[in-house]
């Protein structure tokens, strides 16, 4: 197995080809500058006052994290494809340079927004709240007394200071480290560049101790500020003249060639080893910074100038994450607790819940908790034979290892698939991985050249001498949680036709079973991308009948160039097509006689919408389905996805009321996305109430308690 950067396609079958000639390419937008308009649009949130403040730091601060992802990714393998001079025309028909240069556009746009945002906006709300985000300069003589000491103690002993002359070569700059620039001169005037690294492993933002301070008031100070006031305890015996702050991104994307199973931990372990070292894709610099000292950093860091990005102070704004953990409640959304779908005394047997018909939960207006409690009867029933698990993304304290771990001391056969390739979870995974290997758990770490991404257990349970099948499907990951902050699907089942269809999937998973159909389920990359194709179809089929057709479908991304060719086929039959994409949109709406009928719609909110469903008329007897996979090339091609059926006719309509129409409704969080491929807020009609739809949800869920439905099927069995 090797492990290597390569100019990499990023593309499947579908997403290959050259979009033949000007028509073509003007039907399709660029999948990089539709993720930056769709971060613009989290941007937005933080520009919105009807959000509380810290509420609006918080998405200010995702922007910038979010930005770091895109240029470690994307930008890297742009880049990539240039250096290997590449040239592969996007859908919309823009070679790699063509790219670089409109991504360099847009995103210094949003940089002069983003520092617009803090500086005239939230920094002087912050401070009317109490909250001073300071610099060294406006504090007086005790208060920088107090931090001197601070520094003394608990900073100056882990700076490192680093020379760059003849004698020392350009110091190594880790990715997304924040670093100052520092000029320093000798005795006898000689001017001397010197590197210091911004620990990580202290907090960004320093209290200042707070003895004059009002109670109630909250004071910082930004950790490079204090470390550039005390360089002088750096450099003793030299003079330094000034200081500058810089932050650095790699090219984190390592692709594994996948040659040899057994070597995949020690490969992928290898791999995180080496993101450190990827090559640098972009610069950002203190605005002051003169030009000597930046033409220092693009010759030895071996980026163009391009590459560098002036921006006024504070530099990686994610920090501002930390502001959340104050105790201030009126500055945050109030608490919302989710509602339990599964009546209390109905979690410690969800077996017998399950029997008495399929159970869907909607996150976060539904509680987590019954997903777990799963898990838990099937570690400690002792008529539970066997559990199997996939697991994508877990989270560093995840409750299901434990249990699986119990499961397995418990006498059970237990089989997980962990994800190792789950990109920037690798490290944590592989942790998992090995601890439940270490209890006797049958661990499987993925299949070659396919990322497992589906959402998926499977509890075999003996039944009045019978063997019995539960399973648990799911559109988000086994994480409690992102189960709080992330809109996502569960569905519980103990249909025949789906148990049978998930146990040969995990055959699939485990084994070497190659079966090509399903009952029920829609397996990518088997089955997926076909099935959806044929209810594409189908809808246009009716269409063309005379017979009124629609579509819904809700998802992060679509980009797949075949699929939205299909989606304008459709169209043009005149199937009236409604898309909720929260992300990226590479199909373009509005165009006469190709997408008249199609509206795109993204909501961004409170909670990040993470469902995947998708809706068909079916000529007036809907069809519901929910997934893990979004409409890409690398879900469809290249992952191990679950599409499945939600026959039950109450949660159909449970699921066609909460996210098909009151997603479609709302004029709040809702952007309607344009032609050009700009966005613009889904206004309501004169005289009209607005209608959010996260919070309608939350209020009705909090309003309801246990759901209605739960209940109406309850008595209906």
């Amino acid at each position: 197995m090797k492990i290597q950067r390569t100019a990499r396609k990023r593309k499947s079958h579908a997403e290959s080809h050259r979009p033949h000639g000007t028509a073509d390419a003007a039907l399709f937008i660029n999948r990089e500058l539709s993720w930056l308009e769709f971060n613009h649009r989290v941007l937005e949130e933080a520009l919105d006052p009807r959000h509380p403040l810290l509420e609006r730091v918080k998405f200010l601060a995702i922007v910038s994290s979010n930005l770091d992802e895109f240029f470690m990714i994307r930008v890297a393998a742009i880049r990539e494809q240039i250096i290997a001079d590449v040239v592969e025309y996007t859908p919309d028909g823009l070679v790699p340079q063509q790219q670089i240069t409109r991504i360099h556009e847009r995103v210094q746009m949003m940089v002069k927004e983003m520092s617009d945002c803090f500086w005239t906006d939230l920094h002087p709300k912050l401070k009317a709240e109490g909250v001073h985000l300071l610099r060294m300069d406006e504090l007086d003589q005790n208060d920088k007394a107090g931090l001197a000491e601070l520094f003394a103690s608990s900073i100056y002993p882990v700076l490192t200071p680093l020379a760059f002359d003849p004698g020392h070569p350009f110091p190594y700059i880790s990715n997304l480290s924040l670093n100052l620039a520092v000029v320093v001169t000798s005795k006898n005037g000689d001017e001397r560049f010197a590197r210091v690294k911004v620990p990580d492993v202290l907090p960004r933002l320093i209290a200042v101790p707070n003895g004059h301070a009002p109670e109630g008031r909250f004071r910082f100070v930004w950790l490079e500020d204090l470390i550039a006031s005390n360089l002088p305890m750096l450099f003793p015996g030299m003079t330094v003249k000034e200081s500058y702050v810089f932050r650095v991104t790699r090219n984190a994307d390592i692709e594994i060639q996948e040659d040899e199973a057994e070597d995949l931990i020690s490969s992928i372990e290898e791999s995180i080893r080496l993101r450190k070292f990827g090559s640098v894709v972009r610069v950002g610099v203190q605005e002051t910074m003169p030009a000597r000292i930046r033409e220092i950093l693009t010759e030895n860091l071996e980026v163009s100038k391009e590459d560098v990005y002036p921006i006024k102070q504070p530099l990686g704004l994610n920090h501002l994450m930390q502001l959340l953990k104050l105790p201030r409640p009126e500055l945050k959304d109030p608490p919302y607790i989710p509602a339990h779908q599964v009546p209390e005394e109905g979690m410690e047997e969800m077996f017998g819940v399950i029997q008495r018909g399929d159970v869907l939960l909607h996150h976060p207006y539904d509680s987590f908790s019954p997903v777990v409690q799963f898990i838990k009867n099937a570690a400690t029933d002792p008529d539970v034979l066997a559990i199997k698990q996939t697991l994508y993304r877990i989270g560093k304290e995840s409750p299901l290892i434990p249990l699986l771990i119990e499961a397995a001391e418990n006498g059970k056969q237990v089989a997980v698939l962990v994800e190792l390739k789950a990109r920037f979870d690798e490290e944590n995974n592989i942790g998992w991985a090995k601890q439940l290997e270490g209890a006797g758990v049958h661990v499987v770490y993925g299949l070659v050249g396919l990322k497992t991404h589906a959402k998926m257990a499977l509890v075999v349970r003996k039944e009045q001498g019978v063997l019995k099948r539960y399973v648990h499907l799911g559109t988000g990951n086994y994480n409690p949680t992102n189960a709080r902050i992330y809109t996502d699907y569960s569905f519980f089942t103990c249909r025949e036709d789906i148990a049978n269809d998930a146990s040969e999937v995990f055959n699939f998973l485990t084994g070497y079973s190659r079966k090509d159909n399903f009952a029920s389920l829609s397996v990518a990359p088997i089955t997926l991308r076909r099935d959806i194709g044929v209810l594409i179809e189908r809808e246009a089929e009716f269409a063309r009948a005379g017979v009124e057709a629609h579509m819904v479908l809700k998802m992060n991304s679509l980009t797949d160039q075949k699929v939205i060719e299909q989606l304008y086929d459709a169209s043009k039959a005149g199937v009236k097509i409604d898309l909720i994409i929260r992300g990226v949109c590479c199909l373009r709406p509005g165009i006469p006689g190709v997408s008249d009928n199609i509206r795109v719609v993204s909501l961004v909110g409170r909670y990040l919408e993470h469902s995947r469903v998708f809706w068909f008329r079916n000529g007036g007897m809907p069809r519901v389905f929910l997934s893990s996979a979004d409409l890409m090339g690398r879900n469809l091609d290249r992952r191990v996805e679950l599409m499945f059926p939600i026959d039950d006719p109450v949660l159909a309509q449970q699921v066609y009321d909460e996210t098909v129409t009151a997603s479609l409704q709302d004029t709040v969080s809702a952007r309607l996305l344009k032609a050009d491929g700009s966005y613009e807020r889904h206004r309501p009609e004169p005289d009209t109430v607005p209608f959010e739809c996260q919070r309608v949800l939350a209020l009705a869920r909090q309003r309801s308690g246990t759901s209605l439905k739960y209940k109406v099927k309850e008595s209906q069995s």
